[in-house]
């Protein structure tokens, strides 16, 4: 009886420690992910600006869009960014530009009626919070370093897997969370009697952010 009951505690405790690495992946994807950036800033802009239909879908490929930059660590990317650092700094460059076009249409719209101007803004849905992810390259990046110290030594299939799903979950889990808490009825009021100077603030940190991602190594 002794035996089974040392057994099941070291069973737990092998549990445990192979869960920390995930749950460190996930509190650490959190904090990056709602730390103010391009993807956040144009999430919470067009959940205020457009509502729920149009930002939850939005937000999730926003959230398939940082995934990915995941998935490409995974198969390597970071390693040619690291070795190729030309190519690197070429994908930053047209990510900042790109990144830096939206931040002016942002501004440019800022006193136009919606809902027309958020459509050119951000494009519709999914597809538009795809592109701007994959815009930012910097996420590969992060990604590599996060899966290095706490997945050390050679990765087997299942577990990249296993990886690529938590860093899936917690981006469409986070993003849903920032649409849909956003886009709900006294948000959106408040925006809608500030529109002109919220989108003008947005778009000017958007500037800062694509000038960051452009200037800064």
């Amino acid at each position: 009886m002794r035996r089974i009951s040392t057994w099941c505690r070291g069973a737990r405790t092998a549990d445990l420690d192979g869960l920390q690495p995930y749950l460190a992946l996930i509190g650490l994807i959190t904090v990056a992910l709602l730390s103010p950036g391009p993807a956040i800033v144009a999430a919470i802009q067009t959940s205020f600006s457009r509502g729920r239909d149009i930002a939850l879908p939005f937000g999730l490929g926003l959230a398939l869009g940082a995934s990915l930059w995941c998935l490409f660590a995974l198969a390597g990317l970071a390693l040619i960014f690291e070795t190729h650092p030309q190519i690197y700094h070429g994908v930053k460059i047209l990510g900042g530009i790109y990144i830096g076009w939206i931040a002016f249409q942002l501004w440019r719209s800022a006193p136009d009626p919606l809902p027309e101007a958020a459509e050119k803004r951000f494009g519709r849905g999914f597809m538009g919070g795809v592109l701007l992810n994959l815009a930012n390259p910097k996420p590969a990046l992060f990604y590599a370093t996060l899966i290095l110290q706490l997945f050390p030594g050679e990765l087997t299939l299942p577990r990249q897997a296993s990886i690529y799903a938590t860093a899936l979950s917690t981006e469409l889990f986070w993003y849903a969370v920032v649409t849909i808490g956003m886009s709900t009825a006294g948000p959106r009021r408040r925006y809608f009697g500030a529109k002109f100077w919220i989108d003008r603030t947005a778009a000017l940190t958007l500037f800062v952010l694509a000038a960051l991602l452009i200037f800064k190594n």
